[in-house]
């Protein structure tokens, strides 16, 4: 794969995305969504698995270049993001991967906070193929229901933030309003994705999560 980079001009400030692009021929896209962290290496890795399975991928980087050293600090910088700005970067790394590489069809994804943004994207932007959002907090109802994107939600039953409880409220107003989502729920903490963090790492549940989320997509995609 090629690592490249795209510049989003935002109405709060520039910022860019993180590209990484098949060697072969692609026609579709996955937005990647960061963790609370920032656009680390590990997001930079997932992107690169993303490329080697044909997709282009795109991270558009919601913090404008900042990483957190610690958890404490990614607390706050996920505080300070307010979701008009996340929302509009997400588009705007839509609309320049369209633009740079003719690319017309899109999936998301993300992690954690960016499981949050990815939910709420599907809601929001319709021209959405498919979504796989990991362990994200559930929009309120009202935006909920606009849901027309095939979505697969990824959760950990010993997950402390989206617990069994916001699971069950999702799933309620799925049934309430026949969503097109499926979640999911592995016997494992929040995070469990992430092969960077051995104290949450789940390896059997993550492997199962991308194989999913792969067939998922390949469901959904012209690629």
């Amino acid at each position: 794969m090629n690592a490249e980079s795209l510049n989003l001009p935002t109405s709060r400030g520039a910022t860019t995305a993180y590209v990484s692009r098949p060697h072969v021929e692609f026609h579709a896209a996955v937005i990647l969504i960061q963790e609370w962290w920032g656009i680390n290496q590990h997001i930079r890795d997932i992107a690169g698995r993303y490329a080697n399975e044909g997709y282009l991928c795109v991270a558009p980087d919601l913090y404008r270049g900042r990483v957190a050293k610690d958890a404490e600090e990614a607390s706050a910088m996920m505080r300070s993001l307010a979701i008009e700005d996340g929302m509009e970067t997400i588009q705007k790394a839509m609309d320049a991967a369209d633009s740079t590489y003719d690319v017309k069809d899109f999936a998301i994804t993300g992690y954690c906070m960016g499981g949050t943004f990815a939910l709420r994207a599907a809601c929001q932007i319709p021209q959405l193929k498919a979504a796989a959002p990991f362990y994200g907090d559930i929009p309120e109802e009202d935006v909920l229901k606009k849901l027309t994107v095939p979505t697969l939600f990824i959760a950990g039953k010993r997950d402390a933030w989206i617990n069994q409880e916001k699971v069950d409220g999702l799933k309620n107003i799925a049934a309430k309003y026949n969503l097109p989502i499926e979640a999911i729920s592995y016997d494992a903490d929040h995070a469990f994705f992430n092969d960077t963090r051995p104290e949450v790492y789940d390896a059997e549940a993550a492997a199962d999560a991308w194989r999913r989320v792969q067939e998922h997509f390949r469901k959904h995609l012209d690629n």
